[in-house]
């Protein structure tokens, strides 16, 4: 897996697929196998770049919790595609990642030609379901602190409920498992707290111009009425709502989700300079 020096910290990637640029940002706590199921299907048509973000994954994971700032999380991507000489791309991001492609969008919108945005919100969630998840992670960061990820990981099973898709599963934990815990303590600790402070983006999204598409599970209560605002701020923007999916429709609902994904990309990037 390609890795390159940016921001001095060592960012990882996997690569496959000949194309158009297609860049995969993963959520909180996850890597670049989250897009497992995803990858192999773009790369029929694409070169598909899937990011370890900083703490995550096999990428670097700085001991000091000010490292990770969702805009410093920007600027890695950002300086990870200049090293893999990417001039222009498809940015696709999931939740926390797509907190990630909003910034680096806005920053530097010549990099990106359209935007996916995949259970994801431009400020932080109002409501009693998100106030409860909110009071829910930041006992999880008491745990991090005093214990460790390995004892969040445990008490998170106790608290998350398992997808549809995966109770027949039994390998699913042990996946999920080996992804959470390849997230440092200070990335864990240091993200939820900026997730839950960061300023508004809304009203900078009207500056988007390029095709967007926004994604979320129809069971993703949080996330619903965020998609639906995102959607009213970004011009022409589409909005789809996976049936059967929670917040993870790109391995809950694979199929319908890379059938959605696939569409969106071939026609925004059928006339783009490979």
């Amino acid at each position: 897996m390609p890795q390159a020096s940016v921001n001095d910290v060592e960012i990882n990637c996997r690569e496959s697929g000949e194309g158009f640029p297609v860049v995969l940002v993963h959520g909180y706590t996850g890597n670049s196998r989250n897009w497992a199921l995803t990858a192999p299907a773009l790369a029929e048509r694409f070169r598909v770049i899937s990011v370890d973000l900083r703490g995550h994954g096999s990428s670097a994971k700085p001991t000091s919790e000010d490292a990770y700032a969702l805009e410093t999380m920007a600027s890695d991507v950002y300086e990870l595609l200049k090293n893999l000489d990417v001039s222009e791309c498809a940015l696709v991001g999931h939740s926390m990642g797509g907190m990630v492609s909003q910034l680096l969008i806005l920053e530097h919108p010549e990099m990106v030609r359209a935007l996916v945005l995949v259970d994801t919100a431009a400020e932080v969630p109002k409501g009693l379901l998100y106030d409860e998840r909110r009071k829910q992670r930041q006992r999880l960061v008491e745990i991090a602190k005093k214990e460790g990820m390995e004892a969040v990981f445990e008490e998170q099973l106790k608290v998350t409920p398992i997808p549809e898709a995966f109770k027949t599963s039994p390998e699913y934990i042990d996946v999920w498992r080996q992804q959470f815990l390849m997230t440092s303590r200070e990335a864990y600790i240091a993200c939820a707290t900026g997730m839950s402070s960061r300023r508004s983006l809304l009203g900078d999204l009207a500056s988007i111009t390029v095709p967007t598409l926004i994604i979320c599970g129809e069971h993703d209560e949080p996330f619903l009425e965020p998609s639906r605002d995102m959607h009213k701020a970004v011009p022409g923007s589409e909005l789809i709502i996976i049936a059967g999916a929670g917040h993870g429709p790109q391995m809950e609902t694979p199929a319908e989700f890379n059938e959605v994904l696939m569409a969106f990309l071939s026609t925004v990037t059928e006339t783009a300079a490979v």
